[in-house]
C-alpha cells in the first residue's frame, strides 16, 4: 500500500514539475545539442530583445531584462522542448499602448499579467481563448505587423518627434522625409538587404539534398548557421561601422545611446512611482491607468504561446487521440514524458509557466513576455533535445548584460529597425483573405473589422473582432438550418441543439407551415441531430402541443436521444408522442390521416 501511494505521489510530482521526467535520462548527446541550440537562440535573442524594447517604448536594456527569466522558469515547468519565452513584437506593441514609455508601469503590468495568467491556469479558464476566432487572430497579427513595421521606418530614415498613433505616424513620416539622415538611410537599407538575402539563403538551404558530398554539406551547414544568427551578425557589423565613425568624429548615425550597465537588481517590483514634481502615483492609480491592458495583454500572451505550442506539436509529429492524450511519435524527449500529459493539461502548464515567468520577471524589471514563434523555430531547427536549452539562452543574455552593455551605446537604431521589420514581415499573410473567401466569405467580416480597427487602437480591434464573431455565432445558434419537406405529412428536420434563442424561430416556422394553413397539418419534428434542450424550449413546445390539440392535429417527435426523451417525459407535455425513427412517425401520422378521412 505504501509503495502504491509512493508511486502516485511521485507521478503527481512529475506532473507538476516536468523536469523530473527528463532530467534523470539526460546525457552528453542531449547536452551537446542543447548547448548548440541555446547558443544559437541566444545570439538571436539579444538583438531582438534590444529591438523589441524600442517597440515597447522602453530603454533597450529592458528588452534584455525580459529575455532571460523565461528560459530558467520553463526549464522546470515546461513540457515542450522547443518553446522559448521572451519579448515578442506583438507583446511589445501592446505594452507600448498602455505603459507610455514608463518602466515602472511596465514592471507593474508584468506582475499583474503574471498573476492573471497563473490564476487563469489554476482556475482552468483557458476555454475563454476559444472565443477568439482564427480570422480575428489573423486580422490582429496582420495589422500588428504593419503597425510595428511602419513604426520603424522613422528609425530607418533617422527621423525624430514622430507621434505614436498610427495614422499620425504615417502622415508625419512622409511629411518629414526631407529631414531624413543620409547615414541612417544607407545603413538601414544595407541592413535590410543583408537580412533579406540571408533569410532567402537559409530558406533555400533548408530544402537541399542530403546526398551531397560531405564538403558541400559542411559548407551548407555553415552558411545555414550564419543565416540563423543573421540578426546578431548584422547588428554587430552595423555597430562596428557606427563605432568607427564615432571615434573618428563623424556622427553619421542615430545611436541607441546611454544604457544602464550590469545585471538588473533582484528586488520587489515597485508598486508606486514618484514623478519629477514630487507627485506620488499609487498602485491603484497605475492599475487604473493600465485599464484594458490587464485583460488584453494576459489573454494575447497566453493565446500566442498556445498557438506556438500547437504549431510545433504538429510539426514534430505530436498527435491527439480521442482521450486527448498528447503523443509524440519518434521524438526522444517527448517519449520520456510517458505520453501521460493531456492536451488541456499541457496548455494549462504552459499558461502557468508564462504567468510565473512574468511574476518572477517583474522582480528583475522585465516587461510582459510570451512564447516567441521565430526563436522557437530556431530552437527546433537547431535540434534542441530538452528545455535545458533555455538555460543556455538565459546565460547568453545575462553575459551580455554583465559585459556588453557599454558597447550597446553604439548600436545604430537603423540596424535594430531593420531587425524588427524583417522579424514581423512574415506575419503579414496575404493568403488569409483568399482562403477566407474560398471557405466562408462571412468570416472576412471579423477579419476586416479586426484588421482595420487595430490601426486606430489595437485593443479595440481585438474587441471589435471578438464582438462581430460573437454575433455571428449567436445568429447561427438562434437561426439554425431547418429543412421543411412534405411527405403527405409535414416534416421539419433540425440540424442543431434546441436552446432558448431558437424558440421564436422554431415557433414561427411551425405556425407558418402547420398551424396557420387551412386545414391545419400534422407535423413530424425530426430531432435526430438535436443534442441539447433547455427550459425555454420545453415551455414553447408545451404551448405548441396545446395549439395542435386545439386544431385537432398532431405533432410527433422522432429520433430523440435518450437524454432528451427523459427530459421531455419528465416535463409532462400535453399530447406528447414520439417514435424512434422518422419513417415510423410519418407512417403513424399517415395512418391517422387516412383513418380520419374515412370517418
Amino acid at each position: 500500500m505504501e509503495r502504491v501511494m509512493g508511486v502516485r505521489w511521485y507521478a503527481a510530482l512529475r506532473s507538476s514539475f516536468p523536469i523530473l521526467t527528463w532530467l534523470p535520462r539526460y546525457n552528453l548527446t542531449w547536452l551537446k545539442m542543447d548547448l548548440i541550440a541555446g547558443l544559437t537562440v541566444g545570439l538571436t535573442t539579444v538583438p531582438q530583445a534590444l529591438a523589441y524594447a524600442e517597440v515597447a517604448g522602453l530603454p533597450v536594456q529592458y528588452g534584455l531584462y525580459s529575455a532571460f527569466m523565461g528560459g530558467f522558469i520553463y526549464c522546470i515547468f515546461g513540457t515542450s522542448k522547443d518553446i522559448t519565452l521572451g519579448p515578442t513584437a506583438i507583446m511589445s506593441l501592446l505594452c507600448s499602448e498602455y505603459i507610455g514609455g514608463d518602466p515602472v508601469f511596465a514592471v507593474v503590468l508584468t506582475l499583474l499579467c503574471g498573476i492573471i495568467q497563473a490564476g487563469m491556469a489554476l482556475l482552468r479558464l483557458g476555454f475563454l481563448l476559444d472565443f477568439i476566432s482564427h480570422p480575428v487572430i489573423k486580422g490582429f497579427t496582420c495589422a500588428a505587423a504593419v503597425t510595428i513595421g511602419f513604426s520603424q521606418v522613422k528609425n530607418i530614415l533617422g527621423l525624430k518627434e514622430i507621434p505614436q498613433q498610427f495614422f499620425l505616424q504615417v502622415y508625419y513620416t512622409f511629411h518629414k522625409i526631407p529631414e531624413a539622415r543620409v547615414g541612417d538611410v544607407i545603413l538601414g537599407l544595407c541592413c535590410l538587404f543583408f537580412l533579406v538575402m540571408l533569410t532567402l539563403m537559409k530558406n533555400s538551404l533548408g530544402s537541399s539534398e542530403d546526398e551531397a558530398p560531405l564538403l558541400v554539406r559542411s559548407a551548407r551547414r555553415l552558411v545555414w548557421s550564419l543565416a540563423t544568427i543573421r540578426n546578431a551578425l548584422v547588428v554587430i557589423a552595423a555597430t562596428g561601422v557606427a563605432y568607427s565613425a564615432e571615434v573618428t568624429g563623424h556622427h553619421f548615425f542615430t545611436l541607441t545611446g546611454k544604457t544602464a550597465k550590469g545585471l538588473p537588481p533582484f528586488k520587489t517590483p515597485p508598486l508606486s512611482e514618484t514623478v519629477a514634481n514630487g507627485t506620488v502615483i499609487t498602485f491603484s492609480d497605475i492599475a487604473k491607468d493600465l485599464g484594458g491592458g490587464l485583460a488584453v495583454i494576459p489573454l494575447m500572451g497566453v493565446l500566442e504561446s498556445i498557438a506556438i505550442a500547437k504549431a510545433f506539436s504538429s510539426k514534430n509529429n505530436y498527435r491527439i487521440d480521442a482521450n486527448q492524450e498528447l503523443f509524440a511519435i519518434g521524438e526522444s524527449f517527448s517519449s520520456l514524458l510517458k505520453l501521460s500529459q493531456s492536451v488541456n493539461q499541457s496548455f494549462l502548464i504552459l499558461m502557468f509557466s508564462a504567468g510565473l515567468t512574468n511574476i518572477m520577471g517583474s522582480f528583475v524589471s522585465a516587461y510582459p513576455v510570451t512564447g516567441s514563434f521565430g526563436r522557437t523555430a530556431v530552437n527546433s531547427q537547431t535540434g534542441v533535445c530538452s528545455p535545458a536549452g533555455g538555460i543556455v539562452t538565459g546565460v547568453i543574455v545575462l553575459l551580455s548584460l554583465a559585459f556588453l552593455m557599454p558597447l550597446f551605446y553604439y548600436i545604430p537604431k537603423a540596424s535594430l529597425a531593420a531587425v524588427i521589420i524583417c522579424a514581423v514581415s512574415p506575419m503579414i499573410d496575404f493568403r488569409v483573405p483568399v482562403q477566407l473567401w474560398r471557405v466562408k466569405r462571412l468570416d472576412l467580416l471579423p477579419f476586416l473589422v479586426t484588421f482595420v480597427v487595430s490601426f486606430w487602437e489595437v485593443q479595440y480591434g481585438i474587441v471589435g473582432g471578438v464582438v462581430v464573431s460573437g454575433f455571428m455565432l449567436l445568429y447561427i445558434v438562434a437561426r439554425p438550418k431547418v429543412k421543411v419537406s412534405d411527405h403527405g405529412v409535414l416534416l421539419l428536420e433540425l440540424d442543431s441543439g434546441l436552446n432558448f434563442p431558437v424558440t421564436e424561430h422554431l415557433s414561427r416556422l411551425v405556425y407558418k407551415h402547420a398551424l396557420h394553413v387551412s386545414p391545419p397539418r400534422c407535423l413530424v419534428l425530426d430531432c435526430a441531430h438535436v443534442s441539447s434542450i433547455d427550459f425555454t424550449v420545453v415551455h414553447e413546445l408545451t404551448e405548441l402541443l396545446k395549439q395542435f390539440e386545439l386544431r385537432g392535429v398532431s405533432m410527433i417527435f422522432a429520433g430523440l436521444k435518450p437524454s432528451l426523451l427523459k427530459v421531455l417525459l419528465s416535463a409532462d407535455l400535453p399530447g406528447f408522442r414520439h417514435t424512434d425513427r422518422v419513417d415510423q412517425a410519418l407512417q403513424l401520422l399517415t395512418s391517422i390521416n387516412h383513418y380520419e378521412q374515412q370517418f
